[in-house]
């Protein structure tokens, strides 16, 4: 399995599965779920109606992962997951970790061979880029070996100072010293 990071536009990410960095709603919103709800027409917020009627009918929990069709993105599926709110004393990082690890389930559960992160946290819900990409790379390290079939993960981040951190994370970066895991 290969884990890669870029910076670009997640929603023109050509992947099987895109993540979404959701609210417990799945109504859309802001930031990276607003984009990708824009992005993907109103089928996207029809099938997550769907989920919200069906399966999580008070919203999903921070730290779950469930998967819709992608509308008119060029994936085939979205995975939505919601962060946790460290402005709302959602502080553990285990929080956090889940969201990758329960999107890394799902995605092998709907047999996505190629998987694109957003920096799920980073955003309004303000955990540091830091942070972030420590946890995001220690939780897809060790649990998407174990995802049958998954072949790449892709961090695409919006700009410079996020893809640096993931670079670090990720080792990649040069002259850049690997932060101890969180």
């Amino acid at each position: 399995m290969e884990i890669t990071c870029v910076q670009g536009d997640i929603t023109a990410q050509r992947v099987d599965a895109v993540v979404n960095a959701a609210n417990s709603g799945l109504l859309g919103g802001g930031g990276v779920d607003g984009a990708i709800h824009r992005a993907a027409g109103p089928s996207l917020l029809a099938e997550c109606r769907k989920v919200r009627a069906e399966v999580w009918p008070d919203g999903l929990p921070v730290g779950e992962a469930v998967a819709t069709g992608a509308g008119d993105l060029p994936a085939r599926w979205v995975i939505h997951t919601v962060g946790p709110n460290r402005h709302a004393g959602q502080t553990d990082p285990a929080l956090l970790a889940s969201c990758f690890v329960r999107s890394l389930e799902v995605a092998g559960e709907v047999g996505a061979r190629t998987v694109a992160f957003p920096a799920v946290g980073a955003g309004v819900y303000g955990w540091d880029a830091d942070g972030v990409a420590d946890v995001a790379v220690a939780a897809v390290r060790e649990h998407g070996p174990a995802v049958p079939g998954l072949e790449e993960v892709r961090f695409v981040l919006l700009g410079e100072p996020l893809l640096g951190e993931f670079r670090r994370a990720l080792g990649s970066a040069e002259g850049q010293p690997k932060r101890p895991e969180m």
